[in-house]
């Protein structure tokens, strides 16, 4: 069995490319190998800022000899009158065997010519050889680029190319126009921290000289190797004036500058033992076998794996956060993002001054997260509260850290100084001061400006108020709210931050003393930021973010600018389910469908030119939307999905988005009834009077039977038996759409399910679609009652039978 290594050498990739690459390669590289029938005990795929590589264990060195059937024409084709046709032939031909190994076989479209081909192995160089480019050329992500004048695309240029079967280097070719990678064993080290060694002088060659220690002045003098006469000529050397040959010191580092330690972490803290460390730059590393490769490249300061660099960054992070006394923060974002742009990490610990702690900690960790890619110290890992430290993960040399730290402290400083500036000039006056600059402001081009924009999600507002009955000082919130929830937007701090937009909305409003339900609603109404985001807490946030979110969506809509395919611009999709989800979340009672009417209504009344169709569009985009959530993030099946928002059934659509409380509460009680079974009790009596019903004239909300059956025309007892359980079952199916206790409902289809199985089957059967009209109509009612019964639950005709 054999080991492959591959590995691209690349200038410095995107942190986005690195992460995504390797999955693309984990789930690419095995399914081709298997294609190619190329067994292997494992596939590993490793990756830094300058490489992607993969090592595949356990291969063999030649794929088995296999047998193929292939399909040819049909016989009546290949063979007239017992003899081959030209057909035969050149099937036979193509398939590089004699006519004798035909076969003819029958199929389920007729007799057909076969053939059984045997086909020998390959082997695993020359299949690899070709799956290489493949591998590179399948990789997908954002902005690939060309370079040089060839047609090679990839994010960076390719520079190097490692491809060892064990330990033969697998000959392979990179063209991209003129330029021209070919494979070989050599890596290279990190660019810092690795020097190669040094190959011994030859003849006639040359070799990196070591420098020796330097002179007090700053200079040494390098002693020169005898050499012969043949191989040296006498070169003037010119005279270097003594300005020319000062020596330059190097500028002392202040106290300040040097006064942050670089942590000490223990190996357990690292998990890699760290090689000593040598001067030099970067070089090549030599890869003698491909097993060999991470622990090459780890001795020339270069960890490839990483799951063990995410690791050791995390491990470092946290030593150091509490060797100052506190708790590091770790978002998943930054650590993933941090650890695809080293490739050798080390903790460096950074200091700010005390002064800029009376800024929001949002505001500094905003600058130190998602500014420079630090991370930020808190005093408690319950609250927001920082230290005046930050921790960069460097991937330099860590004899350098203090002056990697004293710059990145400079840097932070003067973005927190500036900062500061912008906090203080916004607070000079109190957020509704700022209302009148949304003007200033586009929303989009079509429709007009942010100002224009609040006027509208106020009056949604207001919409939303009337429908829940809302009492007075919560209808004052609201407006409120809904008044200054964009006057953040046009503040200095949020024009250099934007990421700030609602979180300094909520420190200027409390600043300039409106209520904390006031202040807490303009930071919530932006929630969720994206999937698995909190959504808002309280009825005021909960209440503006809906009316900001509903503006958007009937405004973009009004344009004609419905989300495509992967194309959403304007995030559409995310705020229909922001609004479905808050709606479930809170248990609010609002008319969906009532309010996205009165929208458009106003919307149209504005804009008459607007499509009549605009409303339809939009009830149609949220049941996508309550499908896909009630999918995806309920775990309901998709044909009872079907069952409750109904298919082609407008009187199920209206409900869905009258009531989204209760079309959740419909489907997950559906869930759980199938899951344990209850279903199974009422399905095959229901849905088979729902499936006959269709045939009959009566509408599907009828639920009292005294208005659709006349007894007088039963000619069975089973037939008064089932209008006797129907004329039982009504109180009981109201009672359960009044208190949405639908297990009420389940328990009642039950109990009469031997009645209408009586009615279906046995001695007093009946024959539903008998030759009389009014007899037939009459049966037909009374299946179409017992389907509107179920209606209350469910559109059963939809539920597909899994028993």
């Amino acid at each position: 069995m054999a080991a492959f290594l591959l590995e691209l050498g690349t200038e410095e990739l995107p942190a986005s490319f690195v992460c995504d690459s390797t999955q693309q390669w984990q789930r690419l590289i095995p399914a081709t190998l298997a294609e190619q029938f190329l067994t292997n005990d494992s596939v590993h795929v490793y990756a830094t800022p300058r490489r992607l590589a993969v090592l595949v264990t356990g291969l063999p060195l030649q794929q088995l000899d296999r047998e193929e059937e292939v399909k040819g024409p049909p016989a009546s084709s290949a063979f007239k009158d017992g003899k081959p046709t030209k057909a035969a032939e050149g099937f036979a031909k193509k398939q590089g065997v004699e006519i004798e190994a035909l076969e003819v076989r029958a199929t389920d479209k007729g007799d057909f010519v076969f053939v059984l081909k045997k086909i020998p192995g390959r082997t695993t160089a020359d299949i690899l050889a070709e799956l290489v480019p493949l591998w590179i050329n399948k990789l997908e992500g954002k902005r690939f680029m060309r370079w040089a004048d060839g047609d090679l695309k990839f994010p960076r240029p390719i520079r190097s190319l490692v491809a060892l079967l064990d330990d033969t280097v697998l000959p392979i070719t990179l063209v991209s126009g003129s330029d021209t990678v070919k494979s070989d064993r050599i890596s290279q080290g990190h660019r810092v921290l690795y020097t190669p060694p040094t190959p011994p002088l030859t003849k006639g060659g040359t070799s990196t000289i070591p420098t020796p220690p330097l002179t007090k002045g700053g200079t040494s003098t390098i002693p020169t190797p005898a050499l012969t006469q043949e191989e040296t000529s006498t070169i003037p050397t010119p005279a270097l004036t003594q300005e020319e040959t000062s020596t330059i010191p190097t500028p002392a580092l202040t106290q300040e500058e040097t006064s942050i330690p670089t942590p000490a972490l223990t190996q357990e803290e690292t998990s890699i033992p760290t090689p000593p460390l040598t001067k030099g730059g970067t070089g090549g590393v030599s890869i003698p076998q491909a097993e060999d490769y991470v622990e090459c490249l780890r001795a020339a300061y270069v960890e490839v794996d990483r799951q063990q660099r995410k690791n050791q960054i995390q491990a470092q992070v946290k030593a150091a956060a509490t060797k100052q006394g506190g708790y590091a923060d770790i978002s998943d974002d930054l650590l993933e993002e941090v650890t695809d742009l080293v490739e050798w990490p080390t903790a460096v610990v950074g200091k700010f001054d005390d002064e800029f702690l009376i800024l929001p900690p949002e505001v500094i960790t905003t600058i130190i997260v998602t500014n420079q890619r630090y991370f930020p110290i808190l005093k408690n890992p319950q609250y927001p509260e920082l230290l005046p430290y930050f921790i960069t993960i460097s991937n330099g040399d860590p004899a350098k850290s203090a002056i990697i730290a004293a710059g990145n402290e400079r840097v932070v400083r003067a973005r927190l100084a500036d900062g500061q500036f912008f906090y203080k000039a916004d607070l000079a006056k109190p957020l509704e001061d700022y209302l009148p600059k949304l003007e200033t402001v586009t929303f989009q081009e079509d429709l007009g400006t942010v100002r224009a924009k609040v006027d509208r999600l106020c009056k949604i507002a207001s919409l939303i108020v009337n429908q829940l009955q809302l009492t007075a000082e919560e209808n004052l919130n609201i407006a409120r709210a809904a008044l200054l929830c964009k006057a953040d937007l046009v503040t200095q701090m949020v024009y250099e931050l934007p990421e700030m937009q609602g979180i300094m909305g909520q420190k200027y409003a409390l600043a300039s003393g409106e209520s904390e339900a006031v202040a807490t609603a303009i930071f919530e109404h932006y929630l969720p930021k994206g999937a698995g985001d909190n959504l808002p807490q309280t009825l005021t946030g909960q209440i503006v973010g809906i009316s900001d979110k509903l503006d958007t969506l009937v405004s973009i809509f009004g344009l004609g600018m419905l989300p495509t395919g992967s194309s959403d611009p304007f995030a559409l999709r995310r705020a229909a389910n922001a609004i479905i989800n808050i709606i479930w979340a809170a248990q609010l009672s609002v008319n969906l469908h009532k309010l996205l009417a009165q929208v458009v209504a106003e919307f149209t009344a504005a804009r008459p030119e607007t499509s009549p169709e605009l409303l339809s569009q939009l009830s149609e985009f949220f049941l996508q939307r309550i499908r896909t959530l009630l999918e995806e993030e309920k775990n309901v099946d998709y044909d009872l999905v079907n069952a409750v928002l109904g298919e082609n059934d407008p009187e199920y659509t209206e409900r869905a988005l009258k009531d989204l409380l209760d079309t959740l509460e419909r489907a997950l009680f559906l869930q759980q009834i199938r899951n344990d079974n209850t279903l199974d009790k009422i399905y095959e009596t229901v849905n088979r009077s729902t499936r006959l019903a269709a045939q009959g004239e009566l509408d599907k909300i009828q639920l009292e039977p005294k208005n659709a059956v006349k007894p007088e025309l039963f000619q069975k007892s089973s037939e008064q038996a089932f209008y006797d359980a129907l004329v039982q079952l009504v109180p009981q199916t109201q009672l359960s759409k009044q208190t949405r206790n639908y297990q009420q409902l389940v328990d009642s289809l039950t109990e009469i399910a031997p009645t209408v199985s009586k009615f279906f089957d046995g001695p007093e059967s009946v024959l539903v679609m008998d030759s009389d009209p009014e007899i037939k109509r009459n049966r037909l009612n009374l299946l179409g009652l017992l389907r509107n019964h179920a209606r209350v639950l469910a559109d059963f005709g939809a539920i597909v039978n899994r028993s």
